[in-house]
Parts: C-alpha cells; structure tokens; sequence
C-alpha cells in the first residue's frame, strides 16, 4: 500500500540559502495569496490577512526591520516577505479558531509557492508587536508569523554554522507515533485495530 504524500507536500520544505539575484514573480505572489484565500475556516470566517512586501518595497524593509537578528541574516535575500495575521474579530465577534484557519490559510499559501518553483520558510522570530505597531493594525488584528518567499539559492550562502542544518536529511516522527486508534498510543494500522 502506497503511503508518500503527494510530490507537491514531499517537495515543501523551509530553507534559508535563498539566491539573491532570484525573483518572486508578482503573478505567482498572488497566486500564492489567492491560494491562501480559498483555505477553509471555521463557519466561513476567512480570518487570514497578510501584509505583502515584494523585494525593493518599504513594505518589505519594514517586515525585515522587525525580523530578530538571525532571521534577518539570511532573509533579506528573499524575493518577498510576509507577514500572517489573524483577523480575531467580524461584525459577529470573536473569531473562533482565527489561528488555526490562518494556519491552513498559510499552508496552501506555502503549497502554491512551492507549485510556482519557489520556496517558503516561516519564520516565529520576528517582532510581532513591532509589526503591530509599524503597521498600524486594529486591536483585532494579531501577527503570527513571518514568511520569506525566494528561490532556492545554494548553502554557501549561509554562515558556515547554519550550512549543516541546511544540507542535512530532512527527518518526520514516524507515522506510529503521530497516528493513533483504539487506545491512545496504538499505533493506527490500515490492516485493523
């Protein structure tokens, strides 16, 4: 029985040797943001917004200006940055699940760059009141996290300390540890509990 995840999920991964000379094409960007777009949420809410800045924009300045240090090392080589947000609150109220609808919301986002030929890494470190702050956004309105969007450039981009971690086998926890039946910790089986 075939158990490998579609080639589109296998191939999505999130490196930091991005080419500096590669570009995110504006008609693949919004793609990647109309695939975003489409994910499902809770009742409909749509509650994923996201602030798009091309390579040689302010915007993108500004999201750079607010990544932590580590981050902005490799992240400026990127074709575009990004931020995701959770619209917490509609003419309803509360939002439920707002984080988790941003999350499938990025994920398809992430998927369609990888269909365009690029590259996506989300990024937690970045400064998220900050983006607030720089962006002027509403009280309901809450960054979750950064994305870089580029081209896949070669490790000797990086510092000699993150090349390692860049090259080296992508690992997953194996299935009989994520997947459970019966009892929790049963291993799920397709042959039965």
């Amino acid at each position: 029985m075939r158990s490998d995840p579609h080639e589109l999920i296998a191939a999505r991964w999130s490196p930091r040797a991005l080419d500096p000379a590669g570009v995110v094409p504006a008609d693949a960007l919004l793609r990647m943001l109309e695939a975003a777009r489409w994910a499902p949420s809770y009742g409909n809410t749509q509650p994923a917004r996201y602030l798009v800045g091309p390579r040689g924009t302010a915007t993108f300045d500004r999201i750079l200006a607010l990544l932590n240090r580590g981050n902005q090392a490799w992240a400026g080589n990127a074709g575009a940055l990004l931020v995701a947000c959770a619209q917490t609150e509609n003419a309803k109220g509360a939002v439920p699940y707002a984080e988790y609808g941003v999350g499938l919301a990025t994920e398809n986002l992430v998927l369609q760059a990888v269909a365009e030929g690029l590259v996506a890494h989300q990024m937690a470190g970045f400064d998220a009141p900050g983006v607030a702050r720089e962006f002027g956004l509403p009280a309901s309105v809450v960054p979750l996290t950064a994305i870089a969007v580029g081209v896949l450039g070669s490790p000797d981009l990086l510092p000699e300390d993150r090349r390692a971690r860049e090259t080296a086998p992508r690992t997953r926890l194996p299935l009989r540890e994520t997947a459970f039946t019966g009892d929790w910790g049963t291993p799920f089986s397709p042959d039965g509990e």
